[in-house]
């Protein structure tokens, strides 16, 4: 084991055992199975500039994510998923959360009374314009795929005015309702300073 392994592992374990504390008076030691489980994501995931961004970013949004979604592996995996799709199409990660939390409420079976599915609540009409009728919206990284691009389309198409990007991505323009929601969401619950 190097000795920057040794470190990082010793960070993640002062992590997780810093929020155990918060989250009970008791002195209990971190769960063995959720400390293989993050390492086991962290090894997976590629989005990240180091190991330990990885650990810090998905350790923290793991804590906050755990009421919408209880299993820590499905959690870890969604998690890591929403940060490779938003880093590949130039998003903030906790931007594309927010809009899954106001979407979804991070259901991925998801449908809307227009057929939006997924979480990101993606337009079937969209497999038609890329030519690829067989892709499954259901499908998680999928979803995020499409729902990434599309939104950072359109935060291109307005210079970069989240809000209106925002209104176009709900097909809301001109609306601010659904900008409000998804900023309100992002500093209240998501929002990470990096």
């Amino acid at each position: 084991m190097t000795l920057l392994t040794r470190i990082v592992t010793g960070l993640i374990l002062l992590c997780a055992s810093t929020l155990c504390a918060a989250q009970s008076t008791s002195t209990e030691e971190v769960d063995p199975q959720l400390k293989a489980l993050l390492m086991q994501t962290v090894s997976q995931a590629d989005s990240f500039h180091d190991r330990f961004d990885a650990e810090v970013w998905l350790l923290d949004m793991s804590t906050r994510l755990r009421h919408f979604l209880p299993n820590e592996q499905q959690r870890l995996e969604f998690l890591r998923l929403v940060h490779r799709e938003a880093r590949i199409a130039g998003l903030k990660p906790d931007l594309v959360i927010a809009v899954i939390h106001s979407e979804s409420l991070f259901d991925r079976y998801a449908l809307s009374s227009v057929g939006a599915q997924g979480v990101m609540q993606v337009m079937p009409f969209w497999k038609a314009e890329l030519g690829r009728p067989d892709d499954n919206l259901i499908d998680l990284a999928t979803n995020l795929r499409y729902g990434c691009t599309i939104l950072k389309f359109y935060l291109d198409k307005e210079k970069g005015n989240l809000r209106r990007a925002l209104a176009r991505y709900n097909g809301s323009l001109g609306s601010q309702k659904y900008p409000d929601r998804v900023l309100d969401y992002w500093y209240t619950f998501w929002y990470v300073n990096e």
